[in-house]
């Protein structure tokens, strides 16, 4: 299992300052989501995570090695980005062997597999291949690749709803069989929600916060009911959003759940539902 430790990176290009003093662990084996928006530094720091730009400052390691002009280290991570670094003229079937040789325990069956699942013709050649359907090439490299830490950058641009269920299934499927560190960047929080076990918030370059999910969504509740009721039980409470619809409405608040709190709702008669990760993120991020 491999873990990730980023030690106060810091990067800048030019006056624009893209991550600032940024330290946050990735636990080993666990599927984390990183998040924010657009702009906060996400793909920035998961470029310097694998090489392919440097901090100023900073240092990220994983397994307590150094991961800059680290081969080895390098070598276990397979980051899903959108650019095609393929010969447009290469047929699908052949970017799978081409990959072999850079990742040994990649799975030419498997990668089979899943383009019969999501309907890829394997004689296909990249530059004919739709957006939706590059993406899909893409999703199958990195689940077929086996590498101990997989990184997928907005891994569902151009999928429908289907293709998107079928891609969110198979890699929780995978990851129970074949577990290994996963990191998730994308804006689709209400979708991931249910995958992810960690989280590591980005705002405007700097960590947010750095946490389980069950972590955050303890300090986090929904109550509904009777909209007046719902409005006086929570004054005075952190509320990070709210629906209304005719009397009544549900009130998401973030911040923690006491005894009294508890007992006040069920005077009031509220209904009490775990709050949704999307609505902390768009409440900590506004």
């Amino acid at each position: 299992m491999s873990r990730i430790e980023i030690r106060h990176v810091s990067k800048a290009y030019g006056k624009t300052t893209a991550l600032k003093d940024v330290t946050a662990s990735i636990s080993a084996g666990k599927i984390c989501g990183l998040l924010g928006r657009n702009g906060a530094g996400k793909t920035t720091l998961l470029n310097i995570i694998t090489n392919r730009i440097f901090a100023d400052q900073g240092q990220v390691y994983i397994n307590d090695e150094p991961v800059i002009e680290n081969d080895k280290i390098q070598g276990t991570i397979f980051y899903m980005t959108e650019n095609t670094l393929y010969p447009k003229e290469t047929r699908v079937d052949e970017v799978y062997k081409i990959t072999r040789g850079f990742y040994p325990c990649f799975d030419l069956d498997y990668a089979a597999s899943l383009a019969d699942r999501f309907k890829l013709e394997p004689q296909k050649k990249i530059n004919s291949l739709s957006t939706g359907y590059l993406t899909i090439l893409k999703l199958i490299l990195t689940l077929a690749s086996n590498a101990p830490i997989t990184i997928y950058d907005e891994p569902v641009l151009g999928l429908d709803a289907n293709h998107r269920d079928l891609f969110y299934k198979e890699l929780i499927t995978h990851y129970n069989e074949t577990p290994n560190t996963v990191i998730l960047s994308t804006h689709l929080i209400e979708e991931v929600a249910r995958l992810l076990e960690d989280v590591v918030m980005l705002k405007e370059g700097s960590i947010l916060l750095s946490q389980p999910v069950e972590s955050i969504l303890q300090q986090a509740y929904t109550v509904s009911g009777d909209q007046e009721t719902v409005d006086r039980y929570a004054a005075e409470k952190e509320v990070v959003s709210h629906e209304t619809l005719g009397r009544f409405k549900s009130a998401t608040i973030y911040q923690t759940r006491t005894a009294a709190d508890e007992e006040l709702m069920t005077q009031l008669g509220l209904d009490l539902m775990p709050a949704k990760l999307q609505d902390v993120f768009i409440s900590l991020t506004n």
